[in-house]
């Protein structure tokens, strides 16, 4: 009787904690800027593994994020893709909390091995018919990307030569799918590991365009959602931020 009785309470017990743990795990609404989906969908499991919280990724432009922001869109969280974004949604009472959560480098990226050299003189050669990147009114890289031809001196001669995808992502699929001979990308997309994962590539020197800063920032949504306060503070812990700097961000 004693045993049966003691087994009994043994499965209370468990069921309560298996209880209290669901009663406290809570959702989080992200809006990840294109260029942090592989890192974020790395981070995300983890995140949920460790806290209990999960994390629901919404992937797009940070322009289209902000439009969608402002009309009500039920976003907790948004990782931008520069700093300005959030600075202005904070400016506007949509949230606050925000803090840089990486640094991101622009690459111009082939898939065709040895197409894109080591200084980008491929730019000037005339060796490829179109030349990819993201929007740069909605996307902070696709506005690097212009600041940099700008720079070198080549926006007028590329002009007709350009492919705007709306974001990185979709610059990222002309060149991986060889629509456009090379493209301008985050290095989060085809750096893993501390390599690049197929092509060539030209990492551009940050001295030619704006840093690119990326804020994260806790929506007026998520002010009293115990998932976005605990993914805010996970996306600074060791782990996160080692999955960050593996796919060649800056902290």
């Amino acid at each position: 009787m004693t045993r049966l009785w003691c087994s009994a309470l043994a499965l209370c017990v468990g069921i309560g904690a298996a209880g209290i743990q669901h009663v406290n795990a809570a959702e989080v609404q992200v809006a990840v800027a294109a260029n942090f989906a592989a890192p974020m969908q790395r981070i995300a499991p983890l995140f949920e593994a460790d806290t209990g919280h999960k994390a629901v990724l919404a992937i797009g432009s940070t322009g289209r994020f902000y439009a969608q922001i402002r009309n009500g869109a039920p976003f907790d969280v948004m990782l931008s893709a520069d700093d300005e974004t959030p600075a202005k949604l904070e400016q506007e009472g949509q949230g606050g909390n925000r803090f840089t959560y990486a640094i991101g480098k622009l690459v111009l990226w082939s898939k065709q091995p040895g197409l894109v050299d080591a200084h980008g003189e491929v730019l000037r050669s005339g060796r490829f018919e179109r030349l990819a990147l993201a929007d740069p009114k909605l996307a902070p890289y696709g506005a690097a990307a212009i600041e940099v031809l700008g720079r070198l001196g080549l926006a007028d001669a590329l002009r007709p030569r350009l492919v705007q995808g709306e974001n990185i992502a979709q610059a990222y699929q002309f060149v991986a799918t060889e629509n456009a001979q090379l493209g301008f990308v985050a290095l989060s997309q085809v750096w893993s590991d501390g390599r690049l994962r197929e092509g060539s590539a030209w990492l551009v020197p940050s001295n030619l365009h704006t840093p690119i800063r990326q804020d994260a920032i806790l929506l007026r949504k998520g002010r009293d959602n115990p998932a976005a306060l605990a993914l805010m503070q996970y996306l600074r812990s060791d782990k996160a931020r080692a999955i960050i700097r593996a796919y060649g961000y800056d902290l």
